[in-house]
């Protein structure tokens, strides 16, 4: 049986077109449907009913280093937004070492980060709610 290997460095996280560099350490990116793909029911006899959900939306949460030029790009947009809605942007969420994709066309910086600034480099915590995100979880590759 093959050893296999994640590698974070082969995460890609592009929004905007503009592929993000400066990842904090640890956990980097959290990237989660907002809505359950479907609930149910059970009625007084035990019968099961489900409904389907349409809603796609997602919420991608980027944590980036205070020093990173990433930090710029998304204050760009976040700003361009705010001053015009002119930044709804595409997001693409990729691990080059396996097969997970996140995919959305649709994609808005909900939250800008907070900052704090002290002796030590600190992170920014980017809220992104993506409308109509594509979902593929994998496997690490060989």
């Amino acid at each position: 049986m093959p050893v296999k290997s994640y590698d974070p460095k082969e995460v890609v996280v592009t929004i905007g077109g503009v592929p993000m560099q400066g990842f904090a350490d640890g956990t980097f990116v959290t990237i989660n449907r907002i809505s359950d793909a479907f609930t149910s029911v059970a009625g007084a006899d035990g019968e099961i009913a489900r409904a389907k959900s349409n809603d796609k939306r997602g919420e991608l949460t980027l944590t980036l280093m205070q020093t990173s030029l990433s930090n710029d790009v998304l204050s760009g947009i976040a700003v361009i937004d705010e001053n015009t809605n002119g930044g709804v942007v595409p997001v693409i969420v990729k691990d080059l070492s396996g097969t997970t994709t996140y995919f959305s066309g649709t994609g808005w910086i909900r939250k800008v980060p907070d900052s704090e600034f002290g002796k030590e480099i600190s992170n920014r915590e980017w809220v992104l709610e993506l409308a109509d995100m594509d979902v593929f979880v994998g496997g690490v590759l060989v």
